[in-house]
């Protein structure tokens, strides 16, 4: 029996929230999850969802057309919505639930008027140096993710060779930090009690982590064993002497 009617991933970059949105994608019956509300910005969702043509006579007709729209992609026929959230969008994304539902009293309750019953899950890098090495990495040479072939995914900026800065590496050190602890003050404020998945898990066992998100949607979890991970990692060798660096520098 269905538990839930949406989830939202509550996560932060680097943590492998493009695998598991591939895999819950590729089940074909747990949604279509994506940063669906990227752009903290009304007029960039009607950009991005076709709808920027549209004539609204106010902004909340415009909101509601937007929130429509995304539920339909979000959902995929499949009768589930997910969702990928970040808290580079996460702010703007409540304001506007909260202009949608100004009954309720909190977040949840806002969300779960919009999208029905929800499973919050909460994707952690527990190796927060090597999330912050993937991040200058993928700032540095333009490659965010590649597809389990090997071929490119998502390419923001033209190639690069990377190199090696302690103190970007700092950099985001911090602000993942930062991002971990916003993450935890809002669960404890909101009481979503989130289903926590660490990416060192999902990374080793995609299949079985994925099965246990269905057994927990109330979904029939046998359909993770024939799900193949769609994304390939891109650490290597040159990750981990980065990371071997930085640790024999700190020390020091």
């Amino acid at each position: 029996m269905l538990h839930f009617r949406s989830y939202v991933i509550c996560t932060s970059p680097r943590s492998g929230s493009t695998l598991l949105c591939g895999l819950l994608a590729e089940t074909g019956m747990a949604g279509r999850p994506d940063s669906h509300f990227h752009e903290p910005s009304l007029d960039r969702w009607l950009e991005c969802h076709g709808l920027s043509d549209r004539r609204f006579t106010s902004d909340e007709d415009a909101r509601r057309a937007v929130f429509a729209s995304i539920r339909d992609k979000g959902d995929g026929g499949t009768g589930v919505f997910g969702l990928r959230l970040q808290q580079g969008s996460r702010d703007y994304f409540l304001e506007q639930v909260d202009r949608l539902y100004p009954g309720r009293s909190n977040d949840v309750e806002r969300i779960e008027a919009a999208f029905g019953p929800t499973l919050f899950i909460y994707l952690k890098r527990t190796d927060r140096l090597a999330q912050a090495v993937s991040r200058v990495m993928a700032e540095q040479t333009g490659l965010w993710h590649r597809n389990a072939d090997g071929s490119e995914l998502e390419r923001l900026a033209p190639p690069r060779e990377p190199s090696y800065e302690r103190k970007s590496i700092e950099r985001h050190m911090t602000a993942l930090a930062a991002m971990d602890a916003d993450w935890e003050r809002w669960f404890a404020r909101e009481h979503p009690a989130p289903l926590r998945v660490d990416y060192e898990d999902l990374a080793r066992a995609p299949q079985a982590t994925l099965a246990r998100l269905l057994e927990a949607l109330g979904l029939d979890p046998i359909h993770a064993s024939r799900v193949q991970p769609p994304t390939a990692k891109l650490a290597g060798a040159e990750s981990g002497e980065w990371i071997e660096r930085f640790t024999r520098e700190m020390a020091t």
